[in-house]
């Protein structure tokens, strides 16, 4: 039989699936779930025995947190990414991370097929099938849900008829948990007026009261929490979250524009993310030039957009990255933030690279490097441009 590899989650449409794959095109369904955070052991047990239950002929999990750290993660780091100011990229950057996982699989076990359950509506049909058509060589994409249309009852009356008396009861929240974030969907971000209450958010508030967390940076990575240092920045992200989490910090709501052109809305908390993008910025205010500043931000705009929209096998994304890389080696010291319920504060920094220098003065106080005639000729050259070009337009 030929192989179709099957991006697998485990949920409805990927159930289904594996049924339709595997009896209406007769091909040996191989299941693959790409870990980037988010999973129990118990949860990918129970995915795995439904997988074979419906009859898959292999269950492969790829564990990829430390990859997707290394090679996108600290880079949304390194640049302080937010989409639209407001988002850190949680789904796009994992869904493209899970697809380049999926297609290695695919060659690996010499497939000729790959498919995944994404809809028509929405941004991960275009991820999937970027990654699958540029390294694929040649593997035909398979999207039964997005080619036939399907309703949510479709699929469940065909999986009935095949024999499979699972319970979908649509839990009324779409959750889409990883390491650098959690996504929530529900129908009131169906509107653009709706908020999400309480009870849609996975984390609920725990803590009372406050504490102080120490979060220390090393090139612009997070190394260690609170004095305790880390083999690798994914265990002090993950460290954080637990801290974080109990005060349900990092909660929003984001309105984006997707791919194919509409516009989206979607709930998020990413306490630790958030906490570290935050923390990581307000270091960098303090140990690089303004001019550096201004150009990550530029250039980091650019690599979120691009991230979101699927672009992250393109070639400048390696060349924004070995910009943002070089501007770290100064982003070493300590951030001091403040945890609250439902909100964060950020204390301040402490780093030996740190440009606020009381030996040429204080800002608003005293001038300790220039004198008063320094600063009236300096002024009076630096408005010559503008005398010229108001005596000229009088």
């Amino acid at each position: 039989m030929k192989k179709v590899v099957l991006a697998y989650s485990g949920g409805l449409d990927t159930s289904y699936c594996v049924k339709y794959l595997s009896k209406e095109k007769g091909l040996e369904v191989h299941a693959v779930i790409v870990d980037t955070g988010g999973f129990s052991s118990q949860e990918l047990s129970a995915v795995e025995e439904k997988a074979y239950f419906l009859g898959a002929k292999s269950f492969t999990i790829i564990r990829a947190v430390q990859d997707y750290y290394d090679k996108c993660i600290r880079y949304l780091i390194y640049g302080n990414i937010l989409r639209n100011n407001t988002y850190p990229l949680s789904v796009s950057a994992e869904r493209m991370f899970q697809a380049l996982a999926v297609a290695e699989h695919a060659k690996k076990i010499g497939a000729k097929y790959v498919a995944h359950g994404s809809t028509g509506a929405g941004n991960d049909q275009v991820r999937f099938d970027f990654v699958f058509n540029v390294l694929g060589d040649d593997l035909e994409i398979i999207t039964p849900i997005r080619d036939n249309q399907l309703s949510r009852q479709e699929e469940i009356e065909y999986l009935k008829k095949h024999g499979v008396e699972l319970t979908w009861e649509k839990a009324q929240y779409s959750i889409n948990q990883g390491i650098w974030g959690t996504s929530v969907g529900g129908k009131e971000t169906l509107t653009s007026n709706g908020a999400l209450p309480e009870e849609a958010y996975p984390s609920q508030l725990e803590k009372e009261g406050s504490e102080v967390v120490h979060l220390d940076f090393e090139k612009g990575q997070l190394v260690g929490v609170n004095g305790k240092a880390f083999a690798h920045p994914v265990y002090a992200i993950e460290y954080l979250q637990t801290l974080a989490a109990p005060y349900a910090i990092g909660r929003d709501i984001h309105v984006g524009d997707t791919i194919i052109g509409i516009k989206g809305r979607v709930g998020f908390e990413a306490a630790a993310p958030m906490i570290i993008i935050k923390s990581h910025h307000l270091l960098e205010k303090h140990v690089l030039t303004k001019w550096q500043q201004y150009w990550k931000e530029q250039l980091a705009n650019w690599y979120g957009m691009l991230l979101h929209e699927g672009q992250y096998l393109d070639p400048v994304m390696r060349n924004i990255e070995t910009f943002l890389e070089d501007t770290q080696h100064n982003v070493t010291g300590k951030a001091i933030v403040k945890l609250l319920p439902y909100r964060f504060e950020l204390q301040g920094i402490e780093s030996k690279y740190d440009l606020m220098n009381s030996s040429f003065g204080s800002y608003g106080e005293m001038n300790k490097a220039w004198s008063g005639e320094d600063v009236r000729g300096f002024t009076k050259i630096l408005g010559n441009q503008s005398l010229i070009h108001q005596f000229v337009n009088k």
